[in-house]
């Protein structure tokens, strides 16, 4: 009851609506709420997922054992995934266990935030140096490859986004930056002409010029817009999106749920949808800069990246402003691994907020006895 009470139920209260909209928006798809009972599923198990997290010491999943046991599983997945993993939309990235799709490579996120959290925390002071990019660089670059052999850009450039970005939070130099600029013009040239798949390539053209294949890689793009723009400023009501209700826009649970959820929404519950994930961002980042723990606070900004980065990408591809990845949004769109996986962030999270407080409490008598 005491860990409950240091709940910080803000947190909860930004995730709750998303959840909440998420499954209202899949009921209204179709007369048989198949995509709404699954989900509802992976909430419950998500759910009970937080709170055995939150439970947890989150000292434990600090250990440098449990951080290599978590990668080296994370990575195992994904080698035994090319080998009897099944393929779906030209992707094989699912394993099926009782009835049920896997994904093992939205775990695999967490496990590099975990990781990254665990490197820059004890050299943050030396992270200037050469070494230590390259070295965190080769923790990315084996999961990374491995996702986008399934083939899967979208989540390999979401893995990509999560080392970026804490090692730049983390004191890269201009100097460096340059650098990864330089790096990552070459990379995209050499992706264009010796990596990226033919349909890969033709999502990209779409991107730029969707009307020129508009029956084809532009099709999925020029719908969603069109459910965004028919939204207008309250939507079309609950059940009324013409675009996702008559198969118009095609995964709408998933790639386009921003897209049927602005439909019958419009731009007031886009708004709300906002401002909730704003509010689960404020409560993150507070938690973890009022950790005594330099681990916790690289932990709670790599979570809201890993976030921020599927809301950029879902967003952006749904307003046309991206390329088609199928990545989704965060606690709406339908997906167990996915969501499973940010309900263990935030229980994670969550364990910090609880031990905190005792954490400083203990650092700070022992403070006093060192100086008494």
């Amino acid at each position: 009851m005491n860990a409950l009470r240091r709940f910080d139920w803000l947190l909860i209260c930004g995730i709750a609506p998303l959840l909440f909209f998420g499954l209202l928006t899949m009921k209204s798809f179709s007369g048989n709420d198949y995509f709404f009972w699954r989900q509802l599923i992976w909430v419950g198990v998500g759910t009970i997922v937080m709170f055995i997290c939150a439970a947890i010491d989150w000292r434990a999943f600090k250990s440098s054992a449990a951080i290599l046991g978590l990668y080296t599983l994370g990575v195992g997945s994904l080698i035994l995934l090319a080998v009897i993993g099944f393929a779906t939309r030209g992707a094989q990235s699912w394993f099926y266990i009782g009835g049920f799709a896997v994904e093992p490579v939205e775990p695999i996120k967490l496990f590099l935030v975990l990781v990254f959290a665990k490197y820059f925390s004890r050299r943050y002071v030396e992270i200037a140096l050469f070494r230590h990019i390259v070295i965190s660089f080769l923790y990315l670059i084996i999961p990374m490859t491995l996702v986008f052999l399934h083939p899967d850009f979208g989540s390999a450039a979401i893995l990509f986004f999560i080392w970026i970005s804490m090692l730049l939070f983390s004191g890269l130099t201009m100097r460096h930056i340059a650098l990864f600029i330089g790096l990552g013009v070459i990379i995209a040239v050499v992706g264009w002409f010796f990596v990226l798949q033919p349909y890969q390539k033709t999502r990209v053209v779409a991107f730029f010029n969707p009307e020129y294949d508009s029956k084809k890689s532009g099709y999925h793009a020029i719908q969603a817009m069109i459910a965004v723009g028919s939204g207008e400023i309250f939507g079309k009501g609950v059940g009324y999106g013409t675009q996702s209700r008559l198969n118009f826009l095609p995964e709408s649970e998933t790639d386009f749920m921003f897209a049927a959820f602005a439909e019958e929404w419009g731009f007031v519950g886009i708004i709300f949808v906002f401002l909730s994930f704003a509010l689960i961002f404020w409560r993150i980042l507070h938690i973890g800069m009022m950790s005594p723990d330099n681990f916790s606070k690289l932990f709670g900004l790599g979570i809201c990246f890993l976030i921020v980065g599927h809301i950029t990408i879902h967003v952006g591809m749904n307003l046309g402003l991206l390329p088609i990845t199928g990545i989704g949004l965060p606690f709406m769109s339908y997906g167990g691994s996915f969501l499973v996986t940010l309900m263990a962030s935030i229980g994670i999270i969550e364990s910090i907020a609880i031990r905190s407080s005792d954490l400083k409490a203990y650092e700070g008598m022992d403070m006093a006895v060192l100086t008494s």
